[in-house]
């Protein structure tokens, strides 16, 4: 695979394994697995709480969860967390104090002194959405939702505080090449650039945290600075495996590396698809579905040769060197592996030309530097893949960008190809507010059937929704997002009942419902149900931010779920950008539902007539 040419130049492991006997060897393992019936954990103060299961599977194996139970859902609340969380939800509708957060924020500094300031925001915002200060510091949080089901993903949430100015610099000394800045694009064999708009840096866009609300932004600056997010990620990955048995982690491809590679890597991707696409249209294939584009290899030939990409003997051993097409067709799977032999990153970097028929670089050279800063990108990534396995974490590569995406996704499948041989160790992420999620996601499937290894996916609405849409319409290329909430819904439970159609044929498949929607929790627990899906078999997990949504995570987690929270950490000052948009974010979530916000006073309400004004979570 890529990564194992790139880093080791070790062997491709056996492919195209059949779906047939993976599946058999899915019901051996299940057959020898013995699933925990209960969990015992510690709470923050060293008590032991333990949590049966029993209640979550009853004889019958249907599961019921009541998200209108406050007592099950607030259990581990203290009163003033509760007054806490409803004076912060209801500060995030007020647009006013939303709009001004950072000004308000930076006044506040000023006329409180610094120490005052940390004390108030640990007593509001701070409090209500971060753990704390370090890993030790953010121990007892950890420890006590463990204690009511819930895990945690440790999130070291610190960014630098650019300008805006500042950020558009980092981001066009970074995705530009150096053979881009001295031609000013690359010129083809046809005299024009065939770089697409979509895969070029733009200085309009440059600062990627506008429009985007909830995800962390890294900004190259040089490989010493990628190599302490490593270090940072390594942390992360340790405390995780020290906190709980099952944890998990997440981490983002644009901090261990420069830009510029996941730019060029995407359009490659892209552009090979297209052709396979083009292809699949000259055969009369343009109208299934893509799994189902299997191209007549002898026709394929031809028409590569045709096209002048090669003579013919030299196409055919194309194929057969990678052993492909030995039942006469290739599909996109087959097709897609063709990019994995390359001595040389750069040599990755070649695109058919479909007017020429030629295979072309997309630039017309590389640095020996840019060779050996993208080559460092795979090797960090390889180190936390290789951290996480050692330490039983799991590891969740978070999604970005559009026109970075193509490269994460196709870089996190190749590890997931090394390090998934066993168990599901790395999770790849779906945004499902995108017109080809369900592609995406069925293609994936469909290589770890064939390949026998454990497929791992979280599923996301998405966090980058206005910012692709603006950069789309105004550079000028095709919208990639659905066109209304509706839609991502639908394309959300789309993709969730493929994935669980596939644990339920297939246990090596596991999914992780990242989501706050109360409804797509219910449609994933129904779809267990039917399925016969147990909790306990740790297939299918719940996640949620800290300090959002408790009436679905602790009912879940004290049902027997596993469910975990986002856990944010860092120094208060250094978190304050994080902050600033978690407000913006809630801003929109508590105008588009009150149930939060009345679950919270419900429960205060019922503790008052209970006379439980002195309340300590048990």
């Amino acid at each position: 695979t890529l990564l194992s040419k790139e880093i080791y130049k070790e062997e491709t492991p056996e492919r195209f394994r059949s779906t047939a006997a993976s599946r058999r060897r899915a019901a051996e393992d299940e057959a020898a697995e013995q699933p925990p019936c209960a969990l015992l954990q510690e709470s923050a103060q060293g008590d032991v709480i333990r949590q049966t299961r029993s209640s979550a599977e009853p004889a019958s194996g249907r599961i019921s969860i009541n998200f209108d139970n406050t007592v099950e859902a607030y259990r581990s609340k203290k009163n003033w967390e509760l007054l806490r969380s409803l004076l912060v939800f209801k500060l995030c509708s007020l647009d006013f104090l939303v709009d001004k957060n950072k000004e308000i924020m930076d006044l506040s500094r000023k006329f409180l002194g610094q120490k005052l300031f940390e004390k108030l925001m640990k007593m509001t915002f701070y409090g209500q959405f971060v753990a704390g200060e370090d890993q030790e510091s953010i121990k007892p949080l950890i420890q006590k939702n463990q204690a009511f089901g819930v895990g945690s993903v440790l999130d070291y949430s610190v960014e630098e505080d650019l300008t805006q100015e500042e950020a558009e610099k980092k981001e066009m000394e970074s995705c530009v090449s150096e053979a881009e800045k001295q031609n000013h694009g690359c010129i083809s064999a046809l005299g024009i650039d065939q770089r697409e708009k979509k895969f070029k840096a733009h200085r309009q866009f440059g600062d990627r945290r506008g429009g985007v609300i909830s995800a962390r932004t890294y900004f190259y600056a040089d490989e010493a600075k990628c190599d302490q997010h490593m270090d940072t990620f390594i942390k992360c990955i340790k405390a995780s495996g020290g906190a709980s048995v099952d944890g998990f982690s997440a981490i983002k491809m644009t901090a261990l590396g420069r830009p510029q590679f996941l730019l060029q890597f995407s359009e490659v991707l892209v552009k090979w698809k297209r052709f396979f696409k083009f292809l699949a249209a000259q055969q009369g294939k343009d109208d299934v579905d893509i799994l189902e584009q299997k191209l007549e290899l002898e026709h394929l030939q031809e028409s590569l040769t045709q096209m002048g990409v090669g003579a013919k003997a030299d196409i055919k051993n194309w194929f057969t060197g990678e052993k492909l097409g030995l039942s006469g067709t290739i599909d996109l799977l087959d097709w897609n592996s063709l990019i994995n032999d390359r001595t040389k990153i750069s040599n990755l970097l070649l695109v058919p030309n479909v007017e020429t028929g030629h295979l072309e670089p997309l630039l017309s050279r590389f640095t020996d530097e840019e060779e050996k800063q993208m080559k460092r990108m795979l090797q960090r990534l390889d180190v936390l893949a290789k951290h996480a396995l050692e330490n039983g974490v799991r590891l969740m590569v978070d999604a970005e960008q559009t026109y970075f995406q193509p490269a994460i996704s196709r870089l996190t499948l190749e590890m997931q190809r090394l390090y998934n041989q066993e168990k599901p160790i790395i999770f790849n992420t779906y945004q499902c507010y995108l017109k080809e999620a369900y592609d995406n996601v069925s293609v994936d499937v469909e290589l770890s059937r064939r390949e026998g290894w454990f497929f791992g996916a979280k599923l996301v609405r998405g966090a980058y929704m206005y910012q692709e849409r603006s950069r789309a319409a105004e550079i000028g290329y095709e919208d990639p997002i659905n066109p209304d909430y509706e839609a991502t819904n639908r394309m959300y439970h789309k993709c969730l009942e493929y994935i669980l159609l596939e644990i339920e044929h297939n246990r090596k498949a596991n999914v992780m419902v990242a989501s706050h929607n109360e409804d797509t929790v219910k449609f994933t627990l129904e779809k267990m149900n039917e399925m016969g899906l147990r909790p306990s078999e740790n297939k299918v997990y719940f996640g949620q931010l800290l300090g959002m949504c408790d009436q679905i995570s602790f009912p879940l987690g004290q049902a027997g779920f596993p469910v975990y929270k986002y856990v944010p950490y860092g120094p208060v000052n250094e978190v304050i950008p994080y902050l600033s948009r978690r407000a913006q974010e809630n801003r929109g979530f508590m105008k588009g539902s009150q149930r939060e916000r009345a679950l919270l006073g419900q429960e205060l309400k019922r503790r008052l007539f209970k006379g439980q004004l002195l309340y300590q979570p048990v």
